[in-house]
């Protein structure tokens, strides 16, 4: 039943998609200031790419990347160690009535991309795409041979 509550399909609310980008915006702030006080999340530099909120605003999924996406298990097992710690210092730049709880993310759509720009740049798709492009340009046009309007 808590499935349907909340997925009917919409995607996100505005309030969602407010509350994650401040959340994003201070997380970023926080980790670059390093004002989380954990030498072993120092070590790294981590990007926030998006933050996702739950309807009800309790539960914020944090996606991030490590730089260079090295060492992406220790980077996530540090922010997961330093989730607390964040919290608190978020909530120094955050002003909501509740702050969600953080759940960490690896950020997968760098690898997606990546995918989808080799599959592009295949022989064959870039055959096909040539053979749509010229299809499209031919005598079928609906610019031309139709009546004209003056």
């Amino acid at each position: 039943m808590s499935a349907k509550r909340f997925d009917d399909g919409r995607g996100p609310s505005q309030r969602q998609l407010r509350a994650g980008e401040l959340i994003r915006r201070a997380m970023s702030d926080v980790l670059m200031r390093g004002e989380h006080h954990d030498p072993e999340l120092a070590r790294h530099t981590i990007t926030v790419t998006e933050v996702r909120c739950s309807p009800d605003l309790r539960h914020a999924t944090v996606f991030v990347m490590p730089l260079g996406g090295r060492e992406i298990d220790q980077a996530l097992d540090a922010l997961k160690r330093a989730r607390a710690t964040l919290r608190r210092a978020l909530a120094r730049h955050v002003t909501m009535k509740y702050l969600p709880d953080l759940r960490f993310v690896l950020d997968e759509s760098f690898d997606r991309m990546d995918e989808t720009r080799r599959l592009l740049s295949e022989e064959r798709v870039r055959r096909d795409v040539a053979h749509d492009d010229a299809e499209a340009d031919g005598p079928g046009d609906a610019g031309e041979g139709g009546p004209q309007g003056d």
